[in-house]
């Protein structure tokens, strides 16, 4: 028989679809389960966290269907990473194994390991009520990878986040417990806690995180405890027309919109006005946060890094103040030079661009500042953050 759970702490976390929270939790029909020596759920049938849209080619798309004829083919090619995804469940298993395909066969890059670009990371909730990471899935082959994340797990019933590649995308994703144990969906997000919806670069994806729950953009969802929906398209995000039409279609509780470090001044100058009014005309009341590039870690030597990052910040905040000036409301700023904290020893980026685990970490601290006030609407998030 099915026991219920008791939850206790802070509010318990999993979307459906994100935009259309249920109610309660639930178990996974019977059904769904393929039975060996362990009880295989394919996660299709819990609550998949990051995903905007629900009329997608395949399940972990992060782009509708229709994008294909719409956005770039690079875009497109990148909307089929899972970034940002993850899953939420609760059971009592001892064990936890898991297998995953994989869409591509380049399992990692030479600057970012296949553990970032290709493979699963899972989290538990302590009885402190906060995200502990638990262990690592290592991609070790192509196409499908099985592993055991985690075995000899105290007697209990706790719940578990599980995030899917940042650089690779999937085609299934399954979670194996022993037979007898219980899995069911974790509890969903309130209904007015909305996702935070973050539009950007490599860095934004992922690159070059070495653990799938260590992009910033990961970090701080388990901090807030709020979706999170990840728009990050490598070498990609300029603030294209098409791109401000998709994420007008979608509701978040606030824009982030971090694309500087694919732009110069010159796009910049032309495509963040037009894209804050896109999606101010369709969100009228939706915070937008615009943030500047991460400081290059070898600006302070290499005149050319430095002069991109003061082209970049000189035009973005020009346009700040202006569309600020003409009353566009609900309009936040987030100064590049902060985002990598004071990096006086250069170990916050791979190769002076893209961020070390350290780097995700500053980076996290630099957007937790600002976003928390933004989301102080909540009150029991305000609660939850003191």
């Amino acid at each position: 028989m099915a026991k219920m759970i008791a939850y206790s702490g802070t509010v318990l976390l999993l979307v459906i679809h994100i935009l259309c929270p249920a109610a309660v939790a639930e178990r996974i029909d019977p059904s769904a389960e393929k039975v060996d020596a362990l009880s295989w759920y394919d996660t299709h049938h819990l609550d998949v966290e990051g995903k905007g849209w629900a009329d997608v080619n395949s399940f972990y798309d992060r782009l509708p269907a229709k994008a294909e004829a719409i956005v770039r083919e690079p875009v497109w090619n990148l909307s089929r990473h899972s970034a940002g995804m993850c899953v939420r469940f609760v059971t009592d298993a001892n064990e936890i194994q898991a297998r995953w395909e994989l869409r591509s066969k380049n399992l990692a890059m030479p600057h970012m390991p296949a553990t970032g670009v290709s493979g699963l990371d899972i989290y538990v909730k302590g009885t402190d009520g906060k995200w502990k990471w638990l262990a690592v899935g290592r991609p070790t082959q192509f196409p499908i990878n099985s592993v055991t994340l985690v075995k000899d797990i105290p007697e209990g019933t706790w719940e578990y986040l599980l995030y899917l590649p940042l650089y690779n995308g999937v085609l299934s994703v399954e979670i194996g417990v022993p037979k007898g144990s219980v899995l069911r969906k974790a509890a969903t997000y309130p209904e007015d806690r909305k996702p935070i919806v973050f539009y950007g670069t490599s860095i934004t994806q992922g690159g070059c995180a070495s653990r799938t729950g260590m992009v910033h953009t990961a970090i701080l969802g388990r901090r807030f405890q709020y979706p999170v929906i990840n728009l990050g398209f490598s070498g990609n995000g300029r603030m294209e027309p098409e791109m401000a039409d998709l994420l007008a279609e979608l509701d978040p509780s606030v824009y982030v919109l971090d694309c500087l470090p694919n732009m110069n001044g010159q796009t910049v100058a032309e495509r963040v006005a037009p894209f804050v009014k896109k999606l101010r005309d369709v969100h009228p009341e939706t915070p937008i946060l615009l943030v500047e590039d991460r400081t290059y870690s070898d600006a302070f030597f290499i005149p050319s890094r430095r002069e991109r990052n003061v082209e970049n910040r000189r035009e973005l905040h020009r346009i700040y103040s202006r569309l600020k000036s003409e009353g566009v409301k609900h309009l936040y700023y987030l100064p590049g030079s902060r985002l990598l904290g004071d990096d006086r020893d250069n170990l916050a980026t791979v190769d002076g661009s893209h961020p070390t685990d350290l780097g995700f970490m500053r980076q996290a601290d630099a957007f937790y500042e600002v976003l928390k006030p933004i989301l102080l609407g909540n009150n029991e998030l305000g609660s939850l953050l003191e």
